[in-house]
């Protein structure tokens, strides 16, 4: 699983969460209460390598206008920063939708 594969594989699973309303988006805010995790994905790529995924939502500023999807995936094995025991994202993706269900900066 080289870059590439991983980027096309975030981005057709962040396409999924562009088709859902802005209303459904802040709905899962709402609901989550400081826990604003849409989804998360185990899967296994063709080649073997075991990845994760997991897409979060959160306002983009001020509360009730835009919200930001924002997308990380890691393949095994995912290490921390050495000396750091933080973990980088290997990949990561985002949109940000406005209240009118626009795309920001497109």
């Amino acid at each position: 699983m080289d870059f590439d594969d991983k980027r096309r594989t975030l981005a057709q699973r962040l396409a999924e969460f562009r088709s859902w309303s802005h209303e459904a988006l802040v709905a899962k805010i709402e609901y989550g209460l400081f826990q604003e995790c849409l989804a998360n994905f185990e899967e296994t790529f063709s080649d073997g390598t075991r990845y994760h995924m997991e897409f979060n939502v959160f306002w983009d500023g001020e509360e009730g206008g835009n919200v930001r999807v924002l997308g990380d995936l890691n393949a095994d094995p995912h290490l921390p920063i050495p000396g750091t025991g933080v973990y980088q994202s290997q990949v990561t993706d985002s949109f940000i939708m406005a209240p009118d269900g626009s795309f920001v900066g497109e």
